[in-house]
């Protein structure tokens, strides 16, 4: 059975770069008929905030995920504590007495020897008698992993056979000073204890898979499989949960659709091309881990912008009416959506349509005579996307104007706007009546 997790720190809104990774689980177990897992890493207590983790199972349901299992980690404190006392007990915990500064100054005195900057191991040479006056002055230890002096090799399933030494990597600190435990060893607890046979995440995480590798060694487990995807970049800014713009929450207030954004990074990166699809199950039919290269991916909102429109013109009415509740839309027909998804690029731009042939509206009068004109040239017979062509053209003929002398009084006087959707598409949707009151200087 295949067990997948995605596993979100609750510290910041989740932007693309984490959902492409929770995209990839989610399509990966599906295809592999598995388990899916979300999982709130959410031990860094100063940082975590229920908002978040709110928010991010809000925007994983809005994108259509849904998980089999549910967990967070502050309810499974002793859990942590339990191993922690093994590894105490085994030797391969070790506490450590040294502030943040005396770490850094260290640090950069090795990088100025040209030394890589590793943990010394100077809290190992520390007698009983040396951390009891530690404590005696208040100090209170961290603790950290003894990493073995050999080999680390996995099969890597993007990256293939990935290859580090344990000499070549500092000890990392798996429980912080105020008892709290970091990322690195409750999430190999959390990985043991759900069985977890994949872990799919970020190339940013290669590193943290190596001493992780060591630490289920040390349980006695065997580690899952290992994948780590290459990190999406874009051209205009670093994509991480403290720059704006790129959360999902942003994206989706924009009016993207959730079927934009999961098209998008399920092929980004990948050998193949990007193509837009309105159901997760294209996707997952679709998915191929092996087609994700370890070259960087680019990331462009532009992009965005163009699928989020080709999808719009694709998608039925069935699919997209639970969404217009968000846009205060809620008496526009099949008719009304067909008419009009060809000539949206985002969702909120059916407001405007929507404000323009539903709601009443105060036209702007310019030019009295040319619209008195037009009243009496205006086509009979059904209104279709030809009435607008064959309307204008008369009352070219008749006015002689052209150009904005002809167009700009018949849009503000329709839309009280001086730009916005093609009125040809508009009319039919307007309706005779509004059309004629509204010429005439009557709000309709």
């Amino acid at each position: 059975m295949t067990i997948t997790r995605f596993a979100p720190s609750p510290t910041g809104l989740l932007h693309v770069g984490n959902v492409r990774t929770a995209l990839i689980n989610y399509l990966f177990t599906k295809k592999n008929h598995g388990t899916f897992m979300l999982r709130m890493d959410d031990t860094d207590i100063m940082r975590s905030k229920e908002e978040y983790a709110t928010a991010i199972e809000q925007d994983l349901k809005w994108l259509g995920f849904e998980w089999d299992i549910f967990a967070k980690q502050s309810d499974r404190l002793d859990r942590y504590e339990e191993i922690k006392q093994k590894l105490l007990a085994s030797g391969r915990l070790y506490r450590c007495y040294e502030s943040q500064e005396e770490l850094e100054i260290k640090r950069k005195m090795q990088l100025s020897r040209g030394m890589p900057p590793i943990y010394e191991r100077g809290a190992l040479k520390l007698t009983e008698e040396q951390k009891n006056q530690f404590e005696a002055e208040g100090k209170k230890p961290h603790y950290r992993f003894l990493l073995k002096d050999e080999p680390i090799i996995w099969q890597d399933q993007i990256r293939g056979e990935t290859h580090f030494e344990g000499k070549n990597l500092s000890d990392p600190i798996l429980v912080r000073e105020d008892g709290s435990m970091t990322y690195i060893l409750s999430s190999v607890i959390d990985d043991i204890d759900y069985k977890i046979t994949n872990i799919i995440r970020g190339e940013d995480h290669v590193t943290n898979t190596a001493i992780q590798i060591q630490i289920f060694a040390a349980l006695n487990s065997t580690a899952p499989n290992f994948a780590h995807l290459a990190l999406i970049k874009s051209k205009d800014a670093e994509i991480s949960k403290r720059t704006g713009g790129f959360d999902i929450k942003s994206l989706r207030e924009s009016g993207i659709v959730a079927m934009a954004i999961s098209s998008m990074f399920a092929s980004i990166g990948t050998s193949g091309s990007i193509e837009p699809c309105t159901s997760l199950e294209e996707l997952v039919a679709a998915f191929d881990i092996s087609k994700f290269g370890r070259a960087p991916a680019s990331y462009d909102q532009e992009d965005l912008l163009r699928l989020n429109h080709k999808i719009l013109s694709i998608t039925n009415f069935a699919e997209i009416k639970s969404q217009l509740k968000d846009l205060a839309i809620t008496d526009i027909d099949e008719n009304f959506w067909l008419s009009v998804r060809s000539n949206i690029k985002t969702l909120n731009e059916l407001s405007d349509w929507y404000k323009i042939c539903k709601e009443p509206l105060k036209p702007e009068i310019e030019d009295v005579d040319l619209l008195k004109q037009a009243i009496e040239l205006f086509p009979g017979g059904e209104l279709d996307e030809t009435t607008w062509g064959n309307w204008t053209k008369l009352l070219q003929e008749a006015s002689g104007k052209k150009g904005k002398a002809l167009f700009m009084p018949l849009r503000k006087a329709l839309t009280a706007m001086e730009h916005g959707p093609e009125l040809k598409m508009m009319l039919p949707l307007i309706g005779r009546d509004k059309i004629i009151k509204r010429l005439s200087g009557e709000t309709a």
